[in-house]
């Protein structure tokens, strides 16, 4: 594995993982009131759509990020929409 590898391995890791803390705060309260609606849409969309692109472009760092990411996030925006 080469340098450029390497770092986007960790930039996915890192970006990805900083979801998790939010997470699962908000499975285990239930509390969405400080989640903006429009921006975890629109967050999620994004999300799913950088999926995408990594998968037709052949990039694993950038698929699998993505779709990790995509999960935590679209759990978020289900609990936001639910508990409102």
């Amino acid at each position: 594995m080469n340098i450029i590898s390497t770092i986007g391995y960790l930039a996915a890791f890192a970006t990805t993982v900083s979801f998790l803390p939010q997470a699962l705060k908000t499975i285990q309260t239930k509390d969405t009131s400080g989640i903006s609606l429009a921006m975890y849409a629109l967050f999620t969309a994004g999300t799913f759509l950088w999926m995408m692109y990594g998968f037709l472009i052949g990039s694993l760092q950038v698929a699998v990020a993505n779709v990790v990411t995509f999960v935590f996030a679209s759990i978020i925006l289900v609990y936001k929409i639910k508990y409102k």
